[in-house]
């Protein structure tokens, strides 16, 4: 270990890490896998915020604290945390988290989270409920990255733990081309509560999912818990599209 902490710092100057956005070297930056200029090009979701989704306000906030894209959502959960709009690097950190297997992206996240009060303080006590993949799903994809997400916020966070109390019963297509109206049909009773899971009513519950867009899913996810006795429902997601 005391040899492999000597040698990294030389390993990196003969061959540096390269920035998961734009290819570059990463040099002088806070994070392992963005570079300094991507780095800026980051938008954290800064209070104030909207209370259901998460989305940041821009100017002199006045009036209801919810945003336009949640004007239409009739929200089953709390309130809602979003950590970065999902543009620019933020993208290329949920991109190759979600489909090429970069789980070290996770390590920059917790960079992120740690400068982060406002959003790392969201999750103290509560329980971190990722969503469930469907099992055709899963196996195709090899892992849940909402799960994944999850682990990495227990442990950034001071959350109580996580545990995996729903399932996904119903094989959907993906939400990405779909309308709002289509969403929200095409998971429409997808989840259901695991087998095993106990929830206790006064206890705060806290789905994750990587990107937040019009929250269908994770209403759905909502209504379960609640039938099963959840009262205290909030979200929270990398980012927000």
């Amino acid at each position: 270990m005391l040899f492999k902490q000597l040698m990294q710092p030389l390993a990196e100057v003969f061959f540096p890490r390269s920035c998961l956005h734009c290819g570059d070297a990463v040099e002088c930056s806070d994070y392992q896998f963005l570079c300094s200029a991507c780095s800026r090009e980051l938008f954290f979701s800064k209070p104030p915020t909207c209370s259901i989704c998460g989305y940041p306000f821009f100017g002199i906030l006045a009036g209801p604290r919810v945003c336009p894209h949640c004007a239409e959502l009739d929200p089953l959960f709390d309130q809602g945390k979003t950590l970065f709009l999902a543009k620019g690097p933020a993208r290329s950190i949920i991109h190759v988290l979600k489909y090429q297997y970069g789980f070290y992206a996770l390590e920059d996240v917790k960079a992120m989270i740690a400068k982060a009060p406002y959003y790392k303080n969201y999750f103290d006590g509560g329980i971190l409920v990722p969503v469930p993949l469907h099992p055709t799903k899963e196996r195709e994809r090899g892992f849940n990255q909402s799960l994944m997400i999850a682990k990495s916020l227990n442990e950034a966070t001071s959350a109580k733990d996580l545990q995996k109390l729903l399932v996904r019963t119903m094989y959907t297509q993906t939400q990405t081309q779909l309308s709002r109206a289509a969403r929200y049909q095409n998971v429409k009773n997808a989840f259901a509560l695991a087998p095993d899971a106990v929830v206790i009513p006064n206890q705060t519950y806290i789905l994750i999912d990587d990107v937040f867009t019009t929250g269908s899913t994770l209403n759905s996810c909502a209504a379960v818990l609640l039938e099963a006795g959840a009262t205290q429902i909030k979200v929270a997601t990398l980012g927000h599209g």
